[in-house]
């Protein structure tokens, strides 16, 4: 069964993986109405337990680290802006792992 759900996270996009989570950390009856990516995830809900739920939510589903310094307001307004800071964590890594080591 977890191979079923696997197969079908990655035919999603980034954005709906992440609206994905946005519902199901919201629960109902917040999950249950449009989720606009603009919108301040406050003003749809989110208690800063469930902003903890999310970062760790995020951590596993995209595997990732979230660094402290990323943990800001900013970052985590919307779902625009979250996106927009997986992106950058995943370009990172996926340069950092494209980098060879230095030479000893």
């Amino acid at each position: 069964m977890n191979d079923l759900a696997d197969s079908r996270s990655a035919e999603l996009t980034l954005r709906e993986r992440l609206i994905a989570l946005v519902r199901r950390i919201l629960g109902p009856p917040a999950a249950a109405r449009p989720l606009p990516i603009d919108a301040r995830l406050s003003d749809l809900g989110m208690s800063s337990l469930k902003m903890v739920n999310l970062m760790l939510a995020m951590e596993v589903q995209f595997d990732l680290s979230i660094p402290q310094a990323e943990i800001t307001p900013e970052n985590f307004a919307s779902i625009a802006s979250v996106e927009a800071l997986v992106v950058k964590l995943l370009q990172s890594a996926e340069s950092a792992s494209s980098t060879p080591a230095p030479a000893l």
